[in-house]
């Protein structure tokens, strides 16, 4: 098992940066694809962006392709978000993910989620 804790959220002007960190516990985070998911009020939750095992494969939504950057560090146990040039349509709860099928973190199949650290960009 694994277990998740976000960091990092906060209020952001329009075209703004922030970093996001997820920090695992356990001894086995290398076995874990991760990914991150962001969720509006009313809406289900939606992709953002993830990351394989050993970090050297990633992918995006559309929406945040150029823009945003994933990556991971498996001595610390962590996974981050760079996000820049932030827009208010970017405002949500950003959740971190772990699976250890990087298929399913693309499905949002993931068994292992964070709390989810809010993010909001103001125009």
């Amino acid at each position: 098992q694994v277990q998740l804790v976000e960091s990092g959220g906060g209020v952001v002007q329009a075209g703004g940066s922030l970093r996001l960190s997820c920090a695992a516990s356990g001894r086995t985070f290398s076995s874990y694809a991760m990914g991150w998911f962001r969720q509006v009020p009313g809406k289900e939750r939606e992709f953002v962006a993830a990351i394989n095992r050993s970090g050297d494969s990633t992918d995006y939504a559309d929406s945040v392709k150029g823009r945003f950057t994933i990556s991971r560090d498996n001595a610390e146990n962590t996974v981050y978000l760079q996000m820049n040039s932030l827009k208010p349509e970017d405002t949500a709860v950003y959740y971190c993910a772990a699976d250890p099928s990087y298929s399913g973190i693309i499905k949002g199949r993931s068994n292992y989620w964070g709390q989810g650290t809010q993010v909001t960009v103001s125009s």
